[in-house]
């Protein structure tokens, strides 16, 4: 039991070769055939030839099934390069007729270093007539074949196993065959087949409506998705397929059917109702939705920072940012979690305005992530916004020294110190490396604008902001462009622009502060 806590806490570091020796260890001492698998999985994975034979001589003597050893000694021989000793062991495998020895057999090709052997062995073992009487296996094959590059192989086994066996499957997975090789006709002929042998099977329905999205036929794969039993994978990609064309009446649809559906279908689609309920500008029955994600479900994480952002949007601040005090008290042993968590916290305090709170906030983040290149630029965004013109500079000049030549970090800085009027030049000089890598990206464009306004140049910050706000009706470029009109002595245009901009955005600082500027 020593030996074996030795070696999980050495994989919790991702120590391999402690893990190793310690398993290596406890296989001697235990009389657990587990253990001694254990020891060989890991004395493999370091590639260390001595501890590998010794842990599978034990656990041969602990009474491991021939296939398991079989499969074993031909991971182990495909690692050490010894193709015969491999071929043979995989041969003994297939022939020992246990009932995972082809997914076994599957397992050591695809872990395979060399994928050009793998394919070798493959072919030679995985034979038409070796193959079990079974479809899945005869698919499984042709499928590995296809991932290790035996596409002839993979078509041959993939006719055979077609005429051998005429079910669903079998014509689902010629149609994907098909649509990998250009033929879009014969892929959907092939799956209307398979459809037509099983037309409730949601799995195969999934693929061919993955397929038909694949081509473009999006509405095709809405109806093949919306005919039939429901699952939340069908939900799933109903809701993308809806949401990408904006299609409302779908989406409440389908936010409909999920509240009629069973207890189980719902555990597993909270989140995506949750999605739904707040596309559907339904905020109340969101944050019930978000409530019922199960703590194991992987999008745990994700709906609980959805709360507190619909928290946030209905006016309850303290209840959003004690949403994420939660989240880091709930993640507080896992630091990348944390780091996330105390990043939700921070983008609240921005969505508010409280940029002060803000960049506390990504200055905790760094405390468990240190010199984190995105949290260091965050930061210095919050401090720029929060009028800390020193911090937010030297903020940004840290992130150039930890990403050198950065397009984001070089246009926020340059920005930063031009709208702090200072070090105009190298302001200049930053954001045309920024520009010049983007050169059609209308934020960039604003600061180039902004600069020259800076500058003095203002025929040109007039033209470049125009180019910028005509093709993105930003807030900060309007009052830019604004400001810059106003100097130009085009006061009726300037009010026009000013105008445009505090209905889009009625608090946007900039302008805010051209106005306190313009009209004292």
């Amino acid at each position: 039991m020593a030996q074996l806590l030795e070696g999980d806490f050495a994989l919790s570091r991702t120590d391999l070769p402690a893990a190793s020796a310690a398993y290596g260890r406890a296989a001697l001492l235990s009389n657990n055939p587990a253990v001694a698998e254990r020891a060989v999985q890991l004395a493999s994975a370091i590639h260390d030839a001595a501890a590998s034979d010794r842990a599978l001589a034990r656990w041969q003597q602990l009474g491991a099934k021939p296939a398991q050893l079989a499969a074993m000694r031909a991971e182990l021989a495909l690692d050490r390069g010894q193709a015969d000793e491999a071929q043979k062991q995989l041969q003994l495998l297939v022939d020992s007729h246990d009932p995972d020895a082809w997914r076994d057999f599957g397992r050591v090709l695809v872990n395979a270093r060399d994928t050009a052997q793998a394919g070798r062995m493959l072919e030679a073992v995985a034979r038409p007539d070796r193959l079990p009487d079974d479809s899945e296996a005869w698919l499984a094959m042709s499928e590995l074949g296809d991932r290790l590059g035996r596409h002839d192989y993979a078509q041959k086994i993939a006719d055979a196993a077609l005429a051998k066996f005429h079910d669903a499957r079998s014509y689902a997975w010629a149609g994907q065959m098909r649509f990998k090789a250009g033929d879009k006709a014969g892929a959907k002929a092939y799956f209307g087949k398979a459809l037509a042998k099983s037309p409730k099977d949601v799995h195969l329905r999934l693929a061919y409506a993955t397929l038909l999205g694949q081509s473009g036929e999006e509405a095709a794969a809405t109806k093949l998705l919306k005919d039939g039993p429901q699952s939340p994978e069908t939900f799933a990609i109903r809701t993308a397929l809806a949401a990408k064309r904006n299609d409302r009446a779908e989406l409440a649809l389908i936010y409909a059917q999920i509240k009629r559906a069973s207890d189980e279908t719902q555990a597993n689609t909270a989140y995506l109702a949750g999605q739904l309920a707040e596309l559907l500008g339904k905020p109340d029955e969101a944050l019930d939705w978000y409530d019922q994600v199960a703590d194991g479900d992987t999008h745990a994480f994700d709906a609980d920072a959805r709360s507190a952002v619909v928290l946030l949007q209905l006016g309850r601040s303290e209840e959003a940012h004690a949403a994420a005090q939660q989240m880091q008290m709930d993640y507080a042993d896992q630091p990348e979690q944390l780091r996330r968590a105390i990043v939700v916290d921070a983008e609240l305090y921005m969505r508010e305005r409280r940029f002060n709170d803000a960049a506390d906030a990504y200055g905790r983040a760094l405390r468990v992530t240190p010199d984190d290149p995105e949290l260091v630029y965050s930061r210095g965004l919050a401090y720029a916004e929060a009028g800390k013109v020193d911090a937010a500079v030297t903020d940004l000049r840290h992130v150039l020294d930890l990403k050198p030549g950065d397009v984001d970090a070089s246009n926020a800085l340059g920005y930063t110190l031009a709208d702090a009027d200072r070090d105009l030049g190298e302001a200049e000089q930053l954001v045309k490396v920024a520009r010049d890598a983007h050169p059609d990206d209308p934020a960039i464009a604003d600061s180039w604008g902004w600069v020259q306004y800076r500058l003095g140049h203002l025929e040109v910050a007039a033209q470049t902001l125009r180019g910028s706000w005509a093709a993105r009706k930003d807030g900060d470029v309007g009052a830019h462009l604004g400001e810059v009109l106003w100097k130009l002595g085009k006061q009726d245009e300037a009010r026009r622009v000013f105008d445009q901009v505090r209905k889009l955005d009625p608090k946007n600082t900039a302008l805010i502060d051209a106005e306190k500027r313009l009209r004292p």
